[in-house]
């Protein structure tokens, strides 16, 4: 950049600032000018923004605090965003102030100049001197920290020192570091004035239950003032992986479509399997084991094997109430039904505005789903507590083929945030574990639909044919799922209920959500949405 260049940059910034960095939060004018005349215009761009359906109306600094080691000083902001529809959102900024003219020219929030000194205020993240200071005070937490900003570690977060960090990319709601290709730190941008329940579950999992596939837990940056404990950073070991699940099925499913026409299937004559049944690998008929092959069985045993270990790690607590198994009570179903009442109403409005989108069997189904919208309210709300047997427990509560990473031939589970729409305190709610099989079964429904809308030029059959196989496919999964999972966890003694309880369980879970897919693929990809619309109709009219 020529001297030229440089000095028309410097003239732009408006800003001139007498304070030292190290108490410029003090000065209420630098607070009113950040606020209300740069920080809308960035945040609102930023991909871990969760506001943008709705209309942001202003922003207030909630809490501030330094996050610092000697002399190097950064401060952390709890931002509260408000909008037009009378709600808020919390989420959590870092910023520091730099004034090299060449860095972070994509991520400057605010020209300013301190006692002289042109810069910028920039997300603290971009700075490596800053992801430097957060691992070292990590590394050398002490147990018993009293101050508001405070640092965990684990006994495995040991005998390291920083070499390197960058960010890991292209993450949506948080944003992840990677430190000295070993660890990762996710700093959660949307934050709750709660734990969150991805270092909660997290933590219990690997520090307390010694469970091996998930990332360890090293370390963690909680908030803390009065009663209230705000975490803003999770470190975990870093898995080495090929990708996630979601990947790996999409590879493997496509050659399970392409073997339909290598193989000269006709698929009128594949042998059906029975709805929620169980089935070990040697009991999968022939004809399917030749058309689909026996790794994505394996693979499938494997992912239920670990599922059932996830379970029995978190049913198997007797003395952290936060984490003890619960039986059904009518406080639970009160719950259930008036969060998912509310739900189904929400999707009934969406579909009923968005009928022009769909077409062919979208539209077929999104009728049917009108035209039965009673029976399917009445499934939600027929769930009577008192003829459950079985037992609730601390779930993933988000769990699908993107939350499971694959290192060789093995499966890590990770992301225990819960689901975005929920409130903090109904991501903590105990769930039936087949909550989170029935969330594992619709991804698995999805990447099934997926790979024939991805493919559907490579494939020498029509849609309607492909659809007929890929739902005899999805039977088999479910299968083969179902028999190592459940009889894993009854080894265990974990109570999921009876035969009949499981497979309501499931259904009612599924449809919930299919219900709850539904709203994200007619505002997004109408063309998806015949996905849900055939989970929703495979339950209603089974």
């Amino acid at each position: 950049m020529s001297n030229k260049e440089n000095k028309q940059t410097t003239i732009q910034s408006p800003y001139n600032f007498n304070d030292r960095w190290e108490v410029l939060l003090e000065n209420k004018e630098f607070i009113k000018v950040f606020l209300s005349d740069v920080l809308e215009d960035y945040i609102v761009k930023q991909r871990w923004y969760g506001g943008k359906a709705s209309k942001l109306k202003y922003i207030e600094l909630a809490e501030s605090f330094r996050i610092q080691k000697d002399d190097e000083v950064y401060y952390g902001l709890i931002l509260e965003v408000n909008f037009d529809e009378s709600f808020y959102q919390h989420y959590f900024l870092p910023i520091a102030f730099v004034s090299d003219e060449n860095f972070a020219k994509n991520d400057r929030i605010l020209p300013i100049s301190i006692q002289n000194q042109e810069g910028f205020v920039i997300d603290a993240i971009n700075l490596e001197a800053f992801r430097k200071v957060v691992f070292e005070r990590i590394l050398t937490a002490v147990p018993k920290d009293r101050t508001k900003v405070r640092y965990y570690k684990s006994e495995l977060f040991k005998d390291c020192a920083y070499e390197s960090s960058r960010l890991m990319g292209m993450e949506q709601s948080n944003t992840s570091v990677v430190y000295n290709e070993k660890y990762v730190l996710k700093f959660f941008r949307r934050i709750y004035s709660d734990r969150n329940p991805d270092y909660e579950m997290s933590r219990f999992l690997s520090e307390k239950k010694d469970y091996k596939n998930t990332p360890a837990y090293l370390g963690s940056v909680q908030i803390k003032e009065n009663d209230i404990n705000i975490t803003i950073g999770l470190m975990q070991e870093m898995v080495e992986n090929q990708g996630d699940a979601w990947e790996y099925m999409l590879v493997e499913f496509h050659k399970v479509f392409s073997n339909l026409e290598y193989k000269k299937i006709d698929i009128s004559k594949l042998p059906q399997a029975e709805d929620f049944g169980h089935l070990e690998i040697r009991d999968v008929p022939a004809q399917i084991i030749d058309w689909v092959g026996l790794n994505a069985f394996i693979k499938i045993q494997t992912l239920a094997k670990r599922t059932a270990e996830m379970h029995i790690a978190l049913g198997s607590e007797f003395e952290d109430t936060a984490f003890t198994p619960s039986h059904f009570n009518g406080d639970y179903e009160v719950w259930l039904k008036n969060r998912l009442l509310y739900q189904f109403q929400n999707r009934l409005n969406t579909i009923e505005n968005s009928l022009y989108k769909l077409e062919g069997l979208a539209l077929e189904l999104a009728n049917e789903f009108l035209e039965k919208k009673n029976i399917i309210r009445k499934r939600f709300v027929d769930f009577d507590w008192t003829k459950l047997k079985g037992e609730r427990i601390r779930v993933h509560g988000d769990f699908h083929l993107g939350q499971v990473l694959v290192k060789d031939d093995d499966f890590y589970i990770l992301d225990f945030e819960g689901e975005p729409e929920s409130t903090i305190r109904d991501r903590k709610v105990k769930q039936p574990p087949l909550k989170d099989i029935a969330g594992l079964f619709r991804s698995f429904h999805y990447a099934i639909y997926a790979t024939i809308f991805n493919n559907m030029h490579l494939y020498n059959y029509n849609q309607d044919h492909l659809f007929e196989a890929g739902e005899i496919l999805y039977q088999y999964l479910k299968n083969v799922f179902l028999e190592t999972y459940v009889t894993k966890v009854q080894s265990a003694n974990l109570n999921i209920g009876y035969n009949q309880e499981r497979i309501f369980l499931l259904k009612y879970a599924m449809l919930e959500k299919a219900v709850y897919e539904l709203g994200y693929e007619l505002n997004s990809r109408p063309k998806w949405a015949v996905i849900p619309l055939k989970g929703i109709s495979n339950i209603i009219n089974n």
